[in-house]
C-alpha cells in the first residue's frame, strides 16, 4: 500500500507542478510524470514494451476518429438544426430555454466530448435564451455548464471508448460488446440528464422564471422542413449501436459465428464515425466547407485540439503498463481492503477523490491512468465492474469540468452570461453537490440501469 501510494503521490505532484505551476499542457505533465516514474521505479528497460503497448492499444485509433467527427460536425454546424427544433418545441413552457439547454448541451457533449467546447458552441444560443427568459445570470452560466459537461459520459464521446478498452481487458470472458457498453452508458446518463433537469423545474420556481419570448421561439414547421437532414444523424450513430446490442446473441452471431459477431462489435467504432461524417458532408449546404481544401485547413487549425487528446490517452494507456509492472492496483487495492471501508465506504470515498483531482487533472487521463485500478478496487467490494466502467468518466470526467477554481467548462459559461462570480459560485455548489450524490447512489446500485 505504502509504495503505491508513493508512486501515485509522486505522479500527482509531478503533474501538479508542471501544469499548475510552471504552466505547461496536461500531456506534457502526463509525459513528465510518466518518465520520472520510469526513473524512481527502474523501468527504463521496459520503456519500449510500454510505448508499444499504447500504440497498439485499437481504441486509442478508434478515439481518433471520434474526435476527427467531433471536429467535422462542428464545422459544418449539421447539429444546430437539432437545437433549433428543440427550442421549437420547449420554448413555450416555463423555462423551456432551461430545458433546452440540458437537453441540446447533453446531446451536443455527447457528440464533441468536450465540456467548454460545447458551452462556446450550444451556450451562445442558449445562455441569452436563458437570461431573456429571466433565469438569473449565475444560474443561465451554471444549466450549461453542468449539462455540457454530460457529454463526457453519453456514447459517443471519445471517453466512453477509452472506458470501454477497460473493461474489455479486464474481463475478456464476459464479451461485453460495444452496443452493451453504450446501452450501460445511455442508462447511466439518463438518470443524470432527469437530475438536471428536475434541478431547473426547482431553479426556475424560486426564481418565477417565465417561458421564453415568442419572437425568439423558432418556427417549428419551417426548422423542421429546414433540418429534418440534421436529425438523421444521430440515427446514423445510434442505431449500429442498438442493433448490436439487441441482435448480437441471436441474428449476428447465428449468421456469423461468435467470433465474427464479436469483431463486428467492435469494429463498429471505427466506420461508424467515418460514415456520419460522410453523411454530414454531403447534406451540408455551404459545400464550400467540405471541401478538400476546407477540411484539410479545419483539421490542420484543430490540432491543437486533436494532439492533446490524443497524446493524453497514449500517455495514459502507457502508465497503465507501467503501473501493471509496479504493482499499483493491487498494492492499493491490499491497502483499501485493509481499511476495510467497503461497498459504501469506497462509493462515498473515491467520487470525493476523483472530483479533488479533477481540479488539476483532465477527466480523460484519468479514466485511462486510474480506471483499471477503479474498476478492480470496486470489483472487489462488490460492484459490478461493468457499471464502474460505464461510471468512470461520470466520476473522473464530469466533475473536472464542473468544479473551481479551474473548472473550464464553468469558465466559459460564465464568460458568456456576465454576473457576479462569487454568486455564480456559490450556485454552482448546488450543482456539484447533486452530482456527488447521484453519483453514490449510482454506484452503490440503488437505481435501476438500462443495460445491467
Amino acid at each position: 500500500m505504502e509504495t503505491a501510494l508513493l508512486y501515485l503521490g509522486i505522479m500527482l505532484v509531478v503533474i501538479l507542478v508542471w501544469f499548475a505551476l510552471v504552466k505547461r499542457p496536461i500531456y506534457e505533465a502526463i509525459f513528465m510524470s510518466f518518465i520520472i516514474l520510469l526513473t524512481v521505479g527502474g523501468k527504463w528497460g521496459n520503456v519500449w514494451t510500454y510505448v508499444y503497448s499504447g500504440l497498439s492499444t485499437s481504441l486509442l485509433y478508434s478515439m481518433t476518429v471520434f474526435v476527427a467527427m467531433s471536429i467535422l460536425l462542428t464545422k459544418t454546424k449539421i447539429i444546430d438544426s437539432a437545437i433549433e427544433i428543440i427550442l421549437a418545441l420547449l420554448g413555450r413552457i416555463t423555462g423551456g430555454a432551461g430545458y433546452v439547454a440540458v437537453l441540446a448541451s447533453s446531446f451536443m457533449g455527447a457528440l464533441s466530448g468536450s465540456g467548454p467546447g460545447n458551452v462556446m458552441a450550444t451556450g451562445s444560443i442558449t445562455i441569452p435564451a436563458m437570461k431573456k427568459s429571466g433565469f438569473p445570470k449565475e444560474l443561465a452560466a451554471n444549466i450549461e455548464s453542468t449539462s455540457s459537461c454530460l457529454g463526457n459520459m453519453i456514447p459517443p464521446s471519445s471517453t466512453i471508448v477509452a472506458a470501454l478498452g477497460i473493461i474489455t481487458a479486464l474481463y475478456p470472458e464476459r464479451d461485453i460488446s460495444t452496443g452493451k457498453f453504450w446501452i450501460v452508458c445511455w442508462g447511466c446518463s439518463l438518470w443524470f440528464i432527469l437530475l438536471r433537469l428536475i434541478m431547473v423545474f426547482i431553479f426556475c420556481k424560486k426564481y418565477k422564471v417565465q417561458p421564453m419570448a415568442k419572437e425568439d421561439i423558432p418556427d417549428l414547421k419551417k426548422t423542421v422542413k429546414e433540418g429534418w437532414r440534421g436529425l438523421l444523424l444521430p440515427f446514423i450513430i445510434f442505431v449500429p449501436f442498438l442493433l448490436d446490442y439487441f441482435f448480437k446473441s441471436t441474428f449476428f452471431t447465428a449468421r456469423l459465428g461468435a467470433t465474427g459477431a464479436k469483431y463486428m462489435s467492435s469494429s463498429l467504432l471505427y466506420f461508424i464515425a467515418g460514415i456520419a461524417s460522410i453523411y454530414a458532408m454531403i447534406v451540408v449546404k455551404d459545400k464550400k466547407q467540405v471541401k478538400l481544401t476546407a477540411i484539410a485547413k479545419t483539421f490542420g487549425e484543430n490540432l491543437k485540439s486533436i494532439v492533446p487528446t490524443i497524446a493524453i490517452c497514449l500517455f495514459g494507456y502507457m502508465f497503465g503498463s507501467l503501473f501493471t509492472d509496479l504493482d499499483v492496483a493491487t498494492g492499493l487495492e491490499a491497502g483499501l481492503n485493509a481499511m476495510s471501508l467497503g461497498k459504501l465506504g469506497l462509493c462515498i470515498i473515491v467520487p470525493l477523490i476523483t472530483c479533488v483531482l479533477g481540479i488539476a487533472i483532465v477527466g480523460s487521463s484519468m479514466v485511462v491512468v486510474f480506471g483499471p485500478i477503479l474498476v478492480t478496487i470496486f470489483a472487489a467490494a462488490g460492484v459490478d465492474p461493468l457499471l464502474t466502467a460505464a461510471m468512470l468518466p461520470c466520476i473522473c470526467g464530469v466533475m473536472s469540468n464542473m468544479v473551481p477554481p479551474i473548472a473550464p467548462a464553468f469558465l466559459a459559461a460564465f464568460s458568456l452570461s456576465g454576473g457576479d462570480f462569487g454568486k455564480a459560485v456559490k450556485n454552482d455548489m448546488w450543482w456539484i453537490i447533486g452530482q456527488y450524490v447521484l453519483e453514490v447512489i449510482v454506484l452503490l446500485g440503488w437505481l435501476p440501469i438500462l443495460g445491467l
